[in-house]
């Protein structure tokens, strides 16, 4: 195997666009697939130290959503609902199921919403450092206004070809192959733009889930948190925090996990605690 993400698949959605996924078998046992989702403005590439280690107990599906990556761009309004139909897209595709679904920030609410769609093929739900609706400050006026302006920071700076030097730190923590994939593809105006696209909806819907969150049943939930700030305020992270041990107190088999030295890049920062809790809802000892 060529790239330590996998073999490449291209995916058609309903609409004809194309979306591009590495997948790892795994070894064939009878185990879940886990299928990772990530964050508002990131690729496949996001979860390179994570995917290769649970590949060698199950099979492992990175993909990138429209306008990332190298997935085509969505020609219409990418709304948190259409962001969770390219997910499910994905697992249509992959098979009937069981699926542990693992998101990352805004990837926590899109998982949430295609496991509510169709809960008899999903095995688990693994949200790291998750966007919450039970976290007030993302609604402020103020969370918004800094929300617009960092997004046209990052667009000019795309456009100058210095985006890339912003996120010096996390590039060089990943695996040769996957950092001169996230460098020739993660930071281009046209990602960008596709952020704030997504951006142009996502908290009035996030907002929605307050009074009509997805139904989740059964599922078995794990949330983790990073313990440490980073850049965000420390009234930002324990208000996050809070509304990670909400969520979980609130799934019927919920769980709570802290990764003690992290800030939201978790699976960067502590890969361990995300790959031993996606296994463990896997039923795969992380042993």
């Amino acid at each position: 195997m060529s790239h330590l993400q996998g073999e490449p698949e291209w995916i058609t959605t309903a609409d004809g666009r194309q979306l591009y996924t590495m997948v790892l078998p795994g070894p064939g046992e009878d185990a879940p697939t886990v299928v990772f989702e990530a964050g508002s403005g990131s690729s496949r590439s996001y979860w390179a130290l994570v995917q290769p280690a649970v590949g060698q107990r199950t099979r492992a599906i990175v993909y990138d959503r429209s306008g990332l990556g190298r997935s085509a761009p969505d020609p219409v309004s990418r709304t948190l609902s259409r962001m969770a139909d390219d997910l499910s897209t994905v697992l249509d595709h992959a098979g009937p199921g069981p699926f542990v679904l693992v998101g990352h920030s805004a990837g926590g609410p899109v998982v949430r919403l295609a496991a509510a769609r169709a809960p008899e093929r999903i095995a688990g739900l693994v949200l790291v450092d998750p966007t919450d609706e039970a976290a007030p400050t993302l609604f402020s006026p103020a969370f918004r206004r800094a929300e617009r302006t960092g997004l046209r920071v990052q667009l000019l700076l795309a456009r100058a070809g210095l985006l890339q030097h912003a996120h010096r730190s996390l590039r060089k923590q990943l695996p040769a192959d996957a950092r001169r994939d996230i460098d020739a593809e993660g930071f281009t105006p046209g990602a960008v733009r596709t952020m704030q696209e997504q951006a142009k909806t996502f908290l009035d819907e996030l907002a929605a889930f307050r009074e009509h969150p997805p139904e989740l049943g059964g599922i078995p939930v794990t949330v983790i948190s990073g313990a440490r700030a980073g850049t965000m305020p420390r009234t930002f992270r324990r208000e996050f925090t809070a509304a990670h041990a909400e969520r979980a107190r609130r799934s019927v088999r919920g769980r709570h996990v802290v990764a003690p030295y992290s800030a939201h890049d978790v699976p960067i920062t502590e890969p361990h605690v995300v790959i031993g809790e996606i296994l463990r809802l896997c039923g795969l000892s992380s042993g």
